[in-house]
């Protein structure tokens, strides 16, 4: 979705600009069908994470599995599937989504059909690990999708119903599990956990090939694929993963020096990509996207809630099934509230970050933190009917994490261009995996210590493994805080600056190209909705706000100066750029302004764009002094 200069005959030359209602460029007519495929597939490999539990000790009659082998049933998934999430997104952005999308969706249909054919523990293991790639695969582009096909508002509304989805399925996985052991029987059942992917599989198949849209050409020089940093990353995340799941059975006998080893990989993954940025110019991570706020501090923050969002489930699977002898239907139901609330706000949350920001977040995780309070208070005065006495605020919880997931990752990803979609969604879902893996091995080892220490008193334990719980969500929290507070103290410093000038001000500073040169439609660009760093409501009064990026790798550009012309000629507004390439101009009113962008070493540049009522968002890409260059609008 990006527009592309042809050139005008002379280097550094060339003007984009916008149709005569500029700003508004046609949506995809097919977006919302292909959302639809993108929630279903989400939906399979999001709920296999979960799924599998409870039908364990099926699978442990039905083969003769060992506790070990079962392990590897469960963490094997979660391994394989944090594995391949960068590359894979990578591969997406580069080689298509589409194809990527489809490619991963047959091999975890496949997959999924083998597991449930399993003759032997070995066989079964195996399947996992590679139905575990499959969704890995599958789950950057489903992101990278939502951000090519939206944008504005409707990125919200996708985000949310997204968001939902990772709820639902998280929550409703012992819920199925347990329907199905319930209707295949307990000695086969375990297999229809794995086949009924198989026939949602081939229609959602069939659905993307009709309505996900084509990937476009490539055009210029492709990309490398930089394997050497797709192998030490992967390492370094199978190196810090596998203790992690590994200690969810045995804390004390996990090869907790692979940790170590993670370390090292990490810092040889960092100085490789240095090394491919100044020998090529694409490494595997722009590590340029941890400079923008937004996407550093709304990885962090995911990465903390999923640690103490996926470890609730954990928890209390555990004691309610072992603790109180429920039945896996009845673990399952007595969990249901937090996904019916966690459904619901997060398709109300998805409509409303692009008008709360986040503000929003930070009110949905307080809600989490009181709603888990209140479960552990609950729990302590062990009632006979735990089922119903926690079903109230676990559905406050649900509701509060409905308003953290989907609204978190619409603005971790507000100010990420479209091309590096994939990639920067496979980063941030690789910290969600992490921090699930640290959050079940961290609750996990308190839990089972506590119950070992109590004799048995599963009241106890799972108090103290909720306390856990709650100290990880309190520190997303705290991160949420900390980001909202930090946006608000850099609008006020910058506030100062942005005071518009008015027509009559002398036009100095304006290119005399803003006035020579004849603009030439090309292409319409796009307008989205912006969210300020601050949190607070995005819509507030006509401004342009953006980045300033080098065409040739995307990297910010520092120095620049920016400054909005007019249709009369006179300057109506200017500003700096700030070192991360970001800049604000607030001109007095909307209407449609020629932008001229200048920067030491740069080509300048000038194309016309449309200001609405509200705020607009527009990357400037300026090229080297002897290249050509552009102005786009920010998928």
């Amino acid at each position: 979705m990006r527009s592309h200069l042809s050139g005008f005959g002379r280097p550094g030359g060339g003007i984009l600009t916008g149709v005569s209602n500029p700003g508004q460029a046609a949506p995809d007519p097919r977006r919302w069908r292909a959302l639809v495929v993108c929630l279903v597939a989400g939906f399979m490999t999001l709920l296999d994470v979960s799924i599998v539990n409870v039908a364990l000790p099926s699978m442990q009659r039905g083969l003769g599995a060992s506790s070990a082998e079962l392990s590897w049933v469960v963490s094997g998934y979660a391994l394989t599937f944090g594995l391949v999430l960068v590359s894979s997104g990578r591969l997406g952005d580069d080689r298509g989504r589409k194809k990527m999308f489809l490619i991963a969706l047959a091999l975890f249909t496949i997959t999924s059909a083998v597991a449930g054919l399993s003759v032997d523990p070995t066989m079964l293991v195996v399947a996992r690990l590679l139905q575990g790639a499959a969704g890995g695969m599958m789950n950057p582009q489903i992101i990278g999708v939502i951000q090519q096909l939206f944008s504005g508002r409707e990125r919200g509304r996708a985000f949310g119903l997204f968001g939902a989805v990772i709820g639902i399925s998280t929550a409703v996985g012992p819920l199925s599990g347990g329907l199905l052991l319930q209707w295949a029987g307990e000695a086969e059942g375990w297999r229809w956990v794995f086949y009924v992917n198989v026939p949602i599989g081939i229609v959602a198949l069939l659905l993307g090939l009709w309505w996900l849209p084509t990937d476009e050409a490539r055009t210029g020089e492709r990309r490398p694929l930089d394997l050497v940093g797709a192998l030490l990353l992967g390492g370094a995340v199978v190196a810090l993963m596998l203790p992690l799941v590994l200690s969810e059975q045995n804390f004390s006998g996990a090869p907790w020096w692979l940790v170590g080893v993670a370390v090292l990989l990490g810092l040889l993954f960092v100085a490789w990509e240095r090394r491919a940025k100044r020998t090529h110019g694409h490494p595997l991570v722009n590590f340029g996207l941890l400079r923008t706020r937004s996407y550093a501090m709304g990885t962090a923050l995911g990465l903390l809630y999923f640690a103490g969002f996926t470890s609730i489930f954990f928890v209390l699977t555990l004691f309610l099934q072992q603790g109180r002898q429920f039945t896996p239907l009845e673990a399952g139901l007595a969990l249901t509230p937090f996904a019916v609330g966690s459904a619901v706000s997060s398709a109300i949350g998805g409509r409303l970050i692009s008008r709360l920001g986040k503000p929003l977040i930070v009110g949905g995780l307080v809600t989490v933190v009181v709603g888990l309070v209140v479960t552990d208070i609950v729990l302590r005065l062990d009632p006979s009917s735990v089922g119903w006495a926690i079903a109230l605020p676990l559905l406050v919880a649900g509701v509060g994490g409905g308003l953290v997931i989907a609204p978190n990752q619409t603005l971790a990803l507000e100010e990420v261009p479209a091309r590096e979609g994939g990639t920067a969604a496979g980063v941030l879902q690789t910290g969600q995996r992490i921090g699930s893996a640290i959050g079940i091995s961290a609750v996990g080892a308190v839990f089972f210590s506590s119950l070992a220490g109590s004799r048995g008193d599963w009241s106890r334990s799972i108090s103290s493994g909720l306390v856990i719980t709650v100290g990880l969500v309190v520190l997303a929290l705290l991160v949420g805080i900390a980001d909202l507070i930090a946006g608000r103290v850099t609008r006020r410093r910058q506030a100062p600056e942005e005071a518009p000038r008015t027509a009559d001000e002398p036009t100095a500073e304006a290119p005399g190209s803003a006035q020579e040169a004849e603009p030439t439609p090309e292409t319409a660009p796009r307008h989205a909705a912006w969210a300020p760093d601050d949190g607070s409501a995005p819509d507030r009064g006509p401004a342009v706000v953006g980045r300033v990026v080098r065409s040739e790798d995307g990297e910010p550009v520092p120095g620049s100066v920016l400054t909005l012309v007019d249709e009369t000629g006179h300057q109506a507004a200017r500003t700096e750029g700030d070192p991360d390439g970001s800049f604000r101009l607030v001109p007095p009113g909307p209407g449609t302004y020629q932008l001229v962008a200048r920067a030491q070493g740069r080509a300048p540049d000038v194309g016309r764009v449309a200001v609405s009522a509200h705020t607009s968002a527009y990357d400037v890409v300026l090229g080297p002094a002897a290249q050509d260059h552009a102005v786009r609008t920010m998928s």
